[in-house]
């Protein structure tokens, strides 16, 4: 019998701001509606992961956090993220090139 292993991907994001992480949370499972969100809060940071393409939108941020908010403030909270990235002014998509 073979295992199948689901790949990861999505934001790291510092737990410092916990306002900021929660709306992070918030975006990534509204943005996502179909796919298991899984959220791993490790204190110092905060890996929020989807199987195989994660989507945060920034108008899905901007309605968690109450408040305008550009995509790119949110790369100092950034602190890694898995798989690759693909960024633009109104949306951050991670995902995987292959497969395997």
């Amino acid at each position: 019998m073979t295992e199948t292993h689901v790949k990861m991907v999505g934001p790291v994001i510092r737990g410092v701001d916990a306002d900021l992480a929660d709306a992070v949370i918030e975006a990534v499972e509204t943005d996502n509606p179909e796919s298991e969100v899984t959220v791993d809060d490790r204190g110092g940071y905060i890996r929020i992961s989807v199987p195989q393409r994660c989507r945060l939108t920034r108008t899905s941020l901007q309605d968690a956090l109450g408040h305008d908010f550009t995509l790119s403030q949110l790369e100092p909270s950034l602190s890694s993220f898995a798989g690759r990235m693909h960024t633009g002014d109104d949306e951050i998509v991670w995902y995987l090139d292959r497969e395997d």
